[in-house]
């Protein structure tokens, strides 16, 4: 079996998160994560080397002088430059399974460039905007110290980030609505298990 890199993406609050979580806990699937790195503060419940590997400026500059990084995205938010990136490591083994991370059109587009498009599968996840704009503000809610502007700078970024423009130049086509999580869930498992024959 060829490995591959399952790439899901979508825009904020779209519901990634929690299919990730499934994803990785479909025991037919036997997906392995690909941890991203950023350099934005860690927020409650999440948790060192699970949602992310959290890192300061030094530590990207460190790896990206070794030549680790595969690809990198930086955000000028209000509370400074954030940086989320995807680092080449011995956890990443395309030879032994398939590997599963949350990305952006851009991070679907470098892995491509890195490992060859044979080894990179879209999963496009997509939902209402007025229900992800719901959540996205249930989830600041939650936070001892909401970012309320953070939250609209990344909900109109999206906007551009996944334009339809954007979408057909990166040749994806199958898109999986997240209305339903089961229904979304076995859509997205049968997609995967298709693209293993």
């Amino acid at each position: 079996m060829m490995g591959r890199i399952i790439c899901l993406m979508g825009k904020s609050s779209s519901g990634k998160d929690t299919i990730y979580k499934h994803l990785m806990a479909d025991a037919e699937l036997k997906l392995r994560p690909i941890v991203p790195y950023t350099t934005r503060p860690i927020r409650a419940g999440e948790q060192d080397g699970v949602e992310y590997y959290f890192t300061d400026e030094a530590g990207f500059r460190r790896l990206n002088i070794e030549g680790r990084i595969i690809e990198q995205r930086s955000y000028r938010t209000i509370h400074g430059l954030w940086r989320y990136f995807t680092v080449a490591d011995d956890k990443i083994d395309l030879e032994a399974a398939d590997h599963c991370l949350i990305g952006t059109l851009d991070v679907y587009l470098s892995l491509q460039h890195h490992y060859g498009p044979e080894r990179v599968l879209p999963v496009l996840v997509e939902l209402d905007d007025g229900e992800r704009l719901t959540r996205a503000l249930a989830r600041e809610q939650s936070q001892q110290h909401p970012r309320y502007e953070e939250m609209c700078r990344r909900f109109l970024a999206d906007s551009q980030d996944f334009s339809e423009k954007r979408i057909a130049q990166a040749g994806i086509t199958r898109r999986f609505r997240n209305e339903n999580l089961n229904c979304c869930l076995e859509e997205i498992h049968e997609y995967i298990v298709e693209h293993r024959q």
